[in-house]
């Protein structure tokens, strides 16, 4: 009687151990993603905060509250500033038609790509798979210089035939296939990956039922891959949108600046003038806003997308 009243006492401090111990470790886990949150809140508030202020309340406290936009109706005057005067409105539109064309492109060559990768048997599927996966390695702006220069022989070659200069260069669908290209290592990795984990059940029963490749591809394995499928739009949405090198380099003129390339241009220290912060922020904002909105639509399918496995096979 007595060794069992021991072995049940022993067994409730151990349970209360564990139950101490796992009891630290949620709060730990809870201080970790506060103070993560904390560090990623805390910087998106003072952006939008500074454009709110005049540029003299920068040679101030840089925490203290913009304070003139309402004693002196500032309000928004920075974001008419950044939206017209650095030309922030047109910036936004080369960078929506550059993203949405580049993601278009990405999709419609990636999503068959991974699907015939990852689910069909053929003799050189070994070897573009080790292809592909070596693109990860590829960084785009290492290869800046070398697609402007050959885009600029392009240039001479169509000009000699159709008499239209610079039509490789400065050229917002050319950008787009630029950015489509050397996304499509990661794309095809994630997806295929994730369309591997896929059951063959539902398509075995559609190839009963009639269906060909296609139509199955479209209909079964794209509708159960959607999480996956969210993510990388995600990812390369960021991408595209933020990317400054590539559209730097082939697209000098003013008027196909994107976002990136607006913001130091036009929005940061020039060669005649300081550059006005509270502009610049207010720039800043603009640009983050797409970004958030979209984070936030996409967010649940975006963890779920997280749990994508490595590429099998």
């Amino acid at each position: 009687m007595s060794n069992t009243t021991t072995t049940t006492n022993v067994a409730a401090k151990d349970l209360k151990k564990a139950q101490k111990a796992e009891t630290l470790y949620k709060v730990f886990i809870y201080v970790v993603l506060a103070l993560l949150a904390i560090s990623i809140i805390v910087p998106l508030v003072w952006v939008f905060l500074a454009s709110l202020k005049t540029q003299a309340e920068f040679s101030g406290n840089p925490w203290a509250l913009p304070t003139e936009f309402v004693t002196k109706g500032f309000w928004f005057t920075n974001f008419k500033q950044a939206w017209v005067e650095a030309k922030m409105g047109s910036a936004i539109l080369n960078s929506v038609i550059v993203t949405a064309l580049g993601l278009l492109l990405l999709l419609v060559v990636a999503l068959p790509a991974a699907y015939a990768l990852s689910r069909m048997e053929f003799h050189g599927r070994k070897i573009l798979n080790v292809c592909f996966t070596a693109g990860l390695f590829i960084n785009m702006s290492y290869i800046a210089i070398p697609i402007f220069l050959e885009l600029d022989a392009f240039n001479g070659w169509f000009e000699g035939l159709t008499k239209i200069s610079g039509f490789f260069t400065n050229n917002l669908v050319m950008t787009a296939v630029i950015y489509a290209s050397t996304a499509l290592p990661f794309t095809i990795y994630l997806l295929s990956g994730y369309f591997a984990t896929l059951p063959h059940d539902f398509e075995e029963a559609a190839y009963i039922d009639g269906a060909g490749y296609v139509k199955t591809m479209v209909k079964i394995i794209f509708p159960m891959a959607k999480p996956s499928i969210i993510t990388v739009i995600l990812f390369n949405f960021l991408s595209f949108w933020n990317e400054f090198i590539v559209a730097m380099t082939i697209m000098p003129d003013e008027k196909k600046y994107t976002l990136p390339v607006n913001l130091v241009i036009n929005l940061t220290t020039g060669s005649h003038e300081a550059a006005n912060l509270g502009r610049l922020y207010a720039g800043l904002v603009l640009a983050m806003l797409p970004v958030l909105i979209l984070y936030v639509c996409v967010q649940k399918q975006l963890t779920k997308g997280m749990t994508v496995g490595g590429l099998k096979g």
